[in-house]
């Protein structure tokens, strides 16, 4: 059987959208008669925004998985808050003088970003794999993007393998870049070491038609070795779980809501509802920003919302089949039109309605059009959104244009499989 080695910083029990990716691929790859070889970070080492040691459980006991230690970078930072920064520091408040430094030093001094601490580690025990399992397909993805610069290295070292850089999100084009103050220099060594990764990898994988656009503007003729490869769902996380309509009409968030994501126009739509005497309850699961809470609760009533801490990946799906209906919101940035959070495909694998709060022509909006599983609004059109919400209350059921089986993990890796051997 063929091996393809995988380096991901993100890797159970860490939890997220890009555990979910490669841990799903790993699993679904022998299938195709592809043995996947895991390199990541040991988790004593790891600093990861959330863990869900349940995932551990869907590691396949087949795949050989290596870990390695890390240098910490972000040791001063817990020690001077509670957990670790999540969404690049996108949910952390600026207050005082502490906030804004410790982001200019995020920026400025860990290049691309804290977690290359554990580069010269993983770059050791990956030389020691090519060589002892004589592999010729390495697969790095990011973010963390500072894992493309091991891919880069080996490359460099290895000229005869086969390197795909899987780029999930933007990399100095993400929406909460300039919250780290980058100064010129640091933007140059940033947009540098990008130039590098997107010039020297054989191919490149990413999750939508606008960030393939994104990343092909860079360097003229990149356009030919981008694939883009969507994130998914699993069919087996469905697997057993009824979906079942509550008695009061609730809509669901899953996942972090940090102040860069708007929700003024769903509260005025739910007001709105509010003077139709519509009940309705309003569920958030996962890290809620202080200030969103405040305002969700001064709106739509402290009764009808409800805030859940995060919870693992099994009951995050449980929740989503009893709802009524979910919701999805993008972050406001002037690149939001490329964002897919992962959440989406498994809220379509769901069967519910999907709100999104959103740009109305980027790539999410696009693929809800496509399946007929929701609807994509500008964040203040509170009145469009608030009939919408009427019709949903009212029990109207959605019918789906496209089985979201196209989405499905196991479909997935079969688009992966055809990159996996020398370009022409």
């Amino acid at each position: 059987m063929n091996k393809v080695l995988i380096i991901t910083y993100y890797w159970p029990p860490g939890s997220g959208a890009g555990v979910q990716r490669w841990l799903k691929f790993s699993k679904y790859l022998p299938k195709y008669g592809w043995e996947p070889v895991i390199l990541t970070v040991d988790p004593d080492f790891a600093t990861y925004p959330a863990l869900d040691d349940s995932l551990n459980n869907e590691v396949p006991s087949e795949i050989k998985v290596y870990k390695t230690r890390a240098t910490d970078y972000f040791r001063f930072y817990k020690k001077n808050k509670s957990g670790i920064p999540s969404a690049g520091f996108a949910n952390n408040d600026d207050k005082g003088v502490l906030g804004p430094f410790l982001k200019f030093l995020r920026g400025n001094f860990f290049i691309p970003d804290p977690r290359r601490g554990w580069n010269k580690f993983a770059f050791k025990k990956a030389s020691e794999i090519i060589e002892n399992d004589r592999i010729n397909f390495i697969i790095t993805t990011s973010p963390p993007h500072s894992t493309q610069l091991i891919g880069l290295k080996l490359k460099k070292k290895y000229p005869g393998i086969i390197w795909i850089a899987d780029m999930r999100d933007p990399w100095t084009d993400i929406y909460y870049y300039k919250q780290f103050y980058p100064t010129c220099f640091s933007k140059k060594i940033d947009t540098g070491y990008e130039r590098q990764v997107l010039t020297s990898a054989d191919k490149i994988i990413t999750v939508g038609k606008s960030l393939k656009e994104l990343f092909a503007s860079k360097i003229s003729g990149l356009n030919t070795k981008i694939e883009i490869i969507s994130n998914g769902y699993d069919e087996d996380d469905f697997s057993g779980i009824t979906a079942c309509d509550p008695a009061i009409f609730t809509i669901s968030y899953i996942g972090t809501l940090s102040d860069s994501y708007p929700v003024q126009g769903l509260l005025d739509a739910l007001s709105l509802l509010k003077v139709k005497a519509v009940d309705f309850r309003l569920r958030f699961i996962g890290l809620v920003a202080q200030k969103q809470k405040e305002l969700i609760i001064s709106v739509a009533g402290n009764t009808n919302v409800e805030f859940i801490p995060y919870v693992d990946h099994p009951s995050a799906i449980k929740y989503m089949l009893n709802s009524t209906a979910l919701l999805l919101i993008i972050p406001d940035h002037h690149s939001n039109k490329s964002i897919i959070t992962g959440k989406l495909f498994e809220y379509i694998a769901s069967g519910k309605p999907v709100i999104c709060l959103g740009p109305v022509d980027g790539d999410a909006a696009g693929i809800l059009r496509e399946t007929g599983l929701g609807i994509t609004f500008s964040y203040m059109d509170s009145y469009l959104i608030s009939d919408y919400l009427s019709t949903l209350s009212s029990g109207k059921k959605i019918f789906p244009k496209m089985s979201p089986k196209v989405f499905s993990r196991s479909e997935l890796t079969g688009k992966l499989i055809p990159l996996l051997f020398k370009p022409e």
